[in-house]
């Protein structure tokens, strides 16, 4: 009975969560997260918040309640990083970001009293590496994904490097972001509580711009200036660590540094590879004739994106040789620097990956494929007028085509013509 109750109690956050393009799919698992992190009376006024930035008079209307007490609970919320928060022509806006990359990784950037972290710990395990839906949901849904691998800058060749454009480089994000910030790596923490966790550095998770400001200013990271992250940055270079950020070319809000056996991205690229969790990089390494098959490239790889293949022997031939398994591989360029012998080169794909502008671009093109427009633009599910047009829009985006014509003829109404016009375009 109480494990209903406590369904009952915060089935209207998991309701909200599952707003967010990604989701947040429900199980037993799901509530008790949310159980450690907020208080049932929290987790309800929470439920209510918009997707969009709102402000404290937005909240108060939502929440009828005075803008003092509003203000109040939304400044709890963001010192416990469950909201975030940054100035805008000088007012404070606050968002509820997705569950990740967002307030799951968070609650654990940092160590910290008020929660059980080896509980919270065991249950992220639980629910993300453990239970599939929710990460592939995250990684595995949709052509628009939420990351993308940066290329390993060093492993570049002077004539490639010409062609890899600023947002292509985690060294230019860190160098044009307006706020720079550094956390505990949330995957290398969790794995930490479970005994997994490999040796890599754990003080290296990079946050930016308003997201770095306000984790900074309520103790969840550091704020860093421009030097010290590009050393965090070759320190990650050193530990072969595969930088994974926003998936957008203006405006990243992180950059995480990852090793194949602890971090969320590698383990679900590695188990939903033929989805394409992650955008990959503009190149792809190539292996030269003089690859002797030593097998460093292979441990490098945080993908398993390589294997050595038996030749036979020969006498002026190596026996064994690398094969890339580019279906796989994200194009990182660790293995080139952990070559034995500069076998291994990168080159330009045939085709260039397409990555959104930025935030909002993102996510738009993400609730598209995924059936969720509706959710955007309908975003306040407090006003009935909201909740019946985004099931009426919801339901027609999920139309084959054909049907969605016939439904635009039957409505009648220009405003759904004009939202259906820009969901096809």
């Amino acid at each position: 009975m109480a494990h209903r109750t406590l369904k009952n109690g915060y089935s209207g956050l998991v309701e909200r969560l599952n707003r967010f393009p990604q989701g947040a799919p429900p199980s037993d698992t799901l509530y008790k997260i949310l159980k450690l992190l907020l208080d049932e009376k929290e987790a309800r006024l929470v439920s209510l918040l918009p997707i969009k930035p709102f402000t404290v008079k937005k909240a108060s209307q939502i929440w009828k309640m005075s803008p003092f007490e509003a203000q109040n609970r939304l400044e709890a919320l963001a010192s416990r990083a469950l909201l975030v928060d940054m100035e805008q022509n000088g007012e404070t806006l606050y968002v509820l970001p997705p569950p990740m990359a967002g307030f799951f990784e968070f609650s654990m950037m940092r160590t910290r009293q008020d929660v059980d972290q080896k509980l919270l710990a065991e249950l992220f395990y639980q629910y993300l590496n453990v239970e599939e839906e929710f990460i592939k949901n995250l990684f595995a849904n949709g052509d628009t994904q939420l990351g993308r691998a940066f290329v390993h800058e060093p492993a570049l060749p002077d004539d490639e490097a010409l062609y890899v454009l600023d947002y292509e480089r985690a060294s230019e994000i860190i160098k044009t972001a307006k706020h720079r910030a550094v956390g505990i790596c949330y995957c290398r923490h969790k794995m930490e509580h479970m005994n997994k966790a490999c040796s890599a550095p754990m003080d290296i998770c990079m946050t930016f711009g308003n997201t770095a400001d306000s984790l900074a200013r309520h103790g969840y990271a550091r704020e860093i200036d421009t030097t010290e992250c590009l050393d965090l940055l070759q320190q990650a270079y050193d530990h072969n660590l595969v930088q994974f950020g926003e998936n957008v070319r203006e405006g990243v809000n992180f950059i995480c540094n990852c090793c194949g056996c602890c971090c969320e991205a590698m383990l679900a690229h590695k188990r939903f590879a033929v989805m394409n969790p992650i955008h990959t990089t503009n190149f792809l390494p190539v292996v030269e004739e003089s690859c002797n098959g030593c097998g460093r490239c292979q441990k490098s790889c945080p993908v398993d994106a390589i294997h050595i293949q038996e030749l036979g022997s020969g006498e002026d031939k190596p026996s064994k040789k690398a094969v890339i398994d580019e279906a796989i591989c994200l194009g990182c360029g660790v293995c080139v620097r952990n070559c034995s012998n500069a076998s291994i080169r990168l080159q330009a794909r045939e085709k260039r990956v397409l990555t959104p502008l930025d935030s909002t671009h993102r996510v738009v093109m993400m609730a598209i494929e995924r059936g969720k427009l509706q959710e955007l633009i309908f975003d306040n599910k407090v006003l009935w007028s909201h909740r019946a047009l985004g099931t009426l829009l919801g339901a027609i985006l999920n139309l084959q085509p054909v049907h969605r014509t016939l439904a635009s003829e039957q409505i009648k109404s220009r405003y759904v013509e004009k939202l259906i016009a820009k969901a096809k375009s």
